[in-house]
């Protein structure tokens, strides 16, 4: 079995130099230090930090779809949909006079979507002489591991939910394939780059690309776009940028004040993730245009992440404690309300 970081934090190291090797990783003195007179313990001139540093890691998950709690060990979540229709159409033919022999009768017709689930399980184990070791720090190493479950399982979270899981045929908010895909418009510097474009060219591609997924929607003001990303390059850009030499109004602020979506009585969120970052086709750079709202969008935790057992293990003398969840793949409901708009950066 291979192992494979879930994160690393670089510490500094501290030599000392004609001292005993270190154990535990604690420098200790040796006997030919204390009869040099060197007796003295190392902790009494150590200053320890209690504070403990986690590895840096950008999970956004949480943030842009909703997460629905509940559900059970289950294979599979199932939606209902349903789509009507009445004869002869909505328009003339139920308008109705007097002698009139027949009413045009409205049908339904019933679907059902079907989508992947799958378990997250992990282990911890905590070897008996280290638990006895945390008696004498006051630092509980059962902890210090749980901490490493829970990073890596929202590392798993945002790769579900983003991206998918490509070893179980499964897509993510970014890359579903029944999403609409386009190219944003060359701006007057010739290509779609934001870094060189306008902000009246950027502010039309965001109009454009908030029109165009409203459209797809039959304009239903409950379907109006409200959740855009982009990668962290972009997204910094226009936060960062005035609108002109003489403006206090970054490029966002502009975006903000007169993108569709708020002129309809909408509340636009636009946020980064790393998972844009060359997403687009040749690996350019994606925004993404979408509805977030359980309605048209969601993932389940049909499981959260639980302890579910914890035991003894003789062999190795450890204590080894499993944990597990039950996840959804991300449930697009109307992937007309999600499009794609690339070459905002990157090799364009």
């Amino acid at each position: 079995m291979s192992f494979q970081d879930v994160g690393t934090v670089n510490a500094g190291v501290v030599k000392f130099t004609g001292a005993a090797p270190a154990i535990g990783g604690v420098p200790t003195m040796d006997a030919a230090g204390i009869a040099s007179g060197g007796a003295f313990l190392v902790s009494e001139l150590e200053k320890r930090d209690p504070m403990i540093r986690k590895p840096l890691t950008s999970v956004t998950y949480p943030r842009d779809i909703v997460i629905q709690t509940g559900g059970g060990w289950v294979d599979y979540v199932s939606a209902m949909s349903v789509a009507y229709g009445i004869t002869g159409g909505a328009g003339a033919a139920p308008v109705q006079a007097g002698g009139a022999n027949g009413l045009p009768i409205v049908q339904a017709s019933v679907d059902k979507g079907i989508y992947k689930a799958h378990t997250f399980a992990v282990a911890l184990r905590v070897m008996f002489q280290d638990m006895q070791r945390a008696n004498f720090i006051g630092r509980s190493m059962d902890q210090l591991l749980q901490d490493g479950v829970r990073m890596a399982f929202d590392k798993h979270q945002d790769q579900n939910i983003y991206t998918g899981l490509s070893e179980y045929e499964t897509t993510g908010i970014i890359n579903n394939p029944d999403a609409t895909e386009s190219t944003v418009a060359d701006g007057a510097s010739g290509n779609g780059n934001w870094v060189t474009k306008t902000p009246a060219e950027i502010l039309a591609d965001v109009n454009k690309a908030l029109i165009t997924t409203w459209d797809q929607a039959g304009n239903d003001l409950d379907a109006l776009p409200n959740h855009i990303l982009l990668p962290y390059e972009e997204y910094n850009y226009i936060l960062s940028t005035p609108v002109s030499d003489l403006a206090t109004k970054s490029i966002y602020d502009y975006i903000m004040e007169n993108n569709i979506t708020s002129k309809n009585g909408g509340d636009l969120f636009i946020g980064a993730t790393q998972w844009c970052k060359g997403a687009g086709t040749g690996g350019t750079d994606r925004m993404v245009v979408y509805v977030n709202h359980e309605r048209y969008l969601k993932a389940d935790e049909l499981v959260p992440l639980s302890r579910i057992m914890s035991a003894p293990n003789v062999a190795n003398v450890c204590y080894d404690t499993a944990y597990m969840a039950n996840l959804s793949e991300p449930e697009v409901m109307y992937p007309q309300t999600i499009t794609y708009w690339d070459q905002i950066g990157g090799d364009t």
